[in-house]
Order: structure tokens, then sequence, then C-alpha cells
């Protein structure tokens, strides 16, 4: 009897310990765990569509992350979303012609704002704007467009 209370105790603790783990490993994917920076500076970028991307998307530069999205909002006077990044301090050297773009990543579609560095010799600041974007592939759109173009084709 004292075996088998010994035993419904251990799966029992085991089994605590896995869900701990599994809550764990859901904030670690979802970017819930993770604060985003109390310091760093801020960065604009202006999309015509940003697809899905979120708060707290990565913002990775050579692929290593360097920031964190933080804001996006949709501008009633352009029609475009504007997305606020907040850039860690030690990344202060980003040239003010650096390229947005908005990639996605992995099998579950996550996506995240890369920067492609340019060649001026002057750097973003706080505030500053990266004019120089691309907007999201939207999946449907390229389907669409080659759909299209083979119905063309098929139709001379």
């Amino acid at each position: 009897m004292a075996k088998q209370r010994s035993i419904e105790i251990l799966v029992g603790a085991f089994m605590a310990a896995a869900l701990v783990a599994l809550f764990f490993l859901a904030m670690k994917v979802s970017n819930l765990g993770t604060s985003p920076a109390a310091d760093g500076y801020r960065v604009t970028a202006r999309f015509a569509n940003a697809g899905s991307l979120k708060v707290r998307a990565p913002v990775n530069m050579a692929g290593v992350r360097v920031g964190r999205v933080e804001d996006i909002r949709f501008d009633k006077k352009t029609y475009e979303a504007v997305v606020t990044m907040r850039i860690e301090n030690g990344v202060d050297t980003i040239p003010d012609d650096t390229f947005a773009n908005i990639f996605t990543a992995g099998l579950l579609g996550e996506q995240y704002v890369g920067l492609e560095p340019g060649g001026s010799e002057n750097f973003v600041r706080d505030g500053d704007e990266l004019t120089q974007t691309q907007s999201a592939l939207i999946l449907e759109q390229m389907i669409g467009q080659f759909l299209f173009s083979k119905a063309e084709e098929g139709g001379k």
C-alpha cells in the first residue's frame, strides 16, 4: 500500500513538472515571456501591408535579433501600417538608408522585421523613420497572380 502511494506521488510530481515546462514553452514560443527592452531607441517604418506582424515580433539584422516590434498602428492619412520598433542600445550604428522588410520565419509563419543595412555614413537615432520598406508577401495574392498569369498564357 505504501509503495502504491509513493508511485502515485511520483507520477503526480512528474505531471506537475510537465505542465510547468509546457507553460514556459508556450510563453517562449508566443514571445509573451519576454518583455520589450526598457532601454533602447525607437525607430518607425511605414508598410503598405504589415501582414500578420505582431507586437513583440523580433527585429533582426544579419540573422541576429537587435530589437522588437513595440507598436503597430494604422495611419488614416496615408493608409499605411506604421510599425514602431525598439532597437537595443548596443546596436547604434544602423545606417539611415537601411531597408526594412517583413519576412516569414518557420513552419508556423511567424513574421518578423528584417533590416538590411545601407551604405550611408549617417546612423538612425531615436525617433527616426526608415523610408525604404517592403511589405509582407501575402500568400493568397501570390497564388492569385500565378493563376491569373497561367490563365492568360492558356488564352493565347
